[in-house]
């Protein structure tokens, strides 16, 4: 994966074809809802797979986030 580079659904969706027989329109969502129960501390509020909204998904580097308290 390469943290930060935003992912099409359309792109999500030729990544899978061979993959799924069965695709739909919510495939990438459903495959999406599974990671983010498997990496995510609260899938219900990602901080590593994030919706990028009417552009698709990306992978964040949540080492990269962490802001220090400075004194």
């Amino acid at each position: 994966a390469e943290p930060g580079r935003v992912f099409t659904r359309a792109r999500l969706l030729d990544e899978l074809h061979g993959f799924d027989k069965y695709i739909s329109g919510r495939t990438v969502d459903v495959h999406v809802m599974n990671l983010r129960k498997k990496i995510e501390r609260a899938p219900r509020r990602p901080a590593r797979l994030i919706t990028v909204f009417g552009v698709g998904y990306k992978l964040t580097d949540p080492a990269k986030n962490v802001r220090h308290a400075s004194s």
